[in-house]
C-alpha cells in the first residue's frame, strides 16, 4: 500500500469510514501485533494492545501528521507506548532476551511486502546488529522493555552515569548506521 493512499485512508478513517479502518487493520495488524508480542511476551496481552493500538487509530486518527512520518511508525510508535502501559499496568516484566540469539526476537515482527519503508524498518536489525552487546543490551531495556535508566542500572548492576553513556553512544551509532535517509 502506498504512503498516498494510506493518507487519504486515515483521512477517511476520520471520517467515520470502517472500510477505510478495516483497509487499514489488515494491511498493518501483523506488524503491529508482532511489536506488542515481542515487548509484553503473551499472546493474550499482546492481543490486547494490538486491539487498543487500533482503537486508538479509530479516535484518533484525525491528529495523524503525514508531514511527521509514515502511518506505519506511527502505529508502531502508538503500539509501543500501548504495551509498555499494559506492561506497567500487569506490573511484570517480560525475561530478557537471550543475548547470544537476537536474530530470534526480531522474527516475531514479520517482513511485510518489501516496500522501501518496510524494507527500511527490517533494516534496524542490522544496525542494532552492529552494535556491541553492552549497546544492544542498554537498547532492548530501554525500549522493548520500558526500563528507565535508573531501572537499567539497577538491573544489569552497572552505575547509571555507564547506563545513560551507553545507552547514547548507541543511540548516535544507530542515528548515524540506520537515521533518515
Amino acid at each position: 500500500m502506498l504512503e498516498i493512499d494510506d493518507n487519504q485512508l486515515v483521512k477517511r478513517v476520520a471520517q467515520g469510514d470502517e472500510h477505510a479502518f478495516l483497509t487499514l487493520y489488515d494491511c498493518y495488524v501483523s506488524r503491529v501485533h508482532g511489536l506488542t508480542l515481542r515487548i509484553l511476551g503473551d499472546p493474550m496481552l499482546a492481543e490486547e494492545a494490538t486491539q487498543d493500538t487500533f482503537l486508538k487509530l479509530w479516535s484518533r486518527a484525525h491528529m495523524y501528521l503525514a508531514e511527521r512520518g509514515s502511518l506505519l511508525l506511527w502505529l508502531l510508535t502508538i503500539a509501543r507506548r500501548t504495551a509498555l502501559d499494559r506492561l506497567r499496568l500487569e506490573t511484570r516484566r517480560p525475561a530478557l532476551s537471550d543475548s547470544k540469539d537476537p536474530a530470534r526476537a526480531w522474527q516475531t515482527i514479520p517482513e511485510g511486502n518489501g516496500l522501501p519503508e518496510e524494507n527500511r524498518w527490517r533494516s534496524l536489525y542490522f544496525a542494532v546488529q552492529a552494535l556491541s552487546p553492552e549497546h544492544r543490551q542498554v537498547i532492548e531495556l530501554a525500549y522493548y522493555q520500558g526500563l528507565s535508566q535508573s531501572e537499567i542500572a539497577e538491573v544489569l548492576g552497572w552505575p547509571l552515569g555507564t547506563v545513560k553513556t551507553r545507552l547514547r553512544a548507541a543511540m548516535e551509532h544507530l542515528r548515524q548506521e540506520w537515521g533518515p535517509r
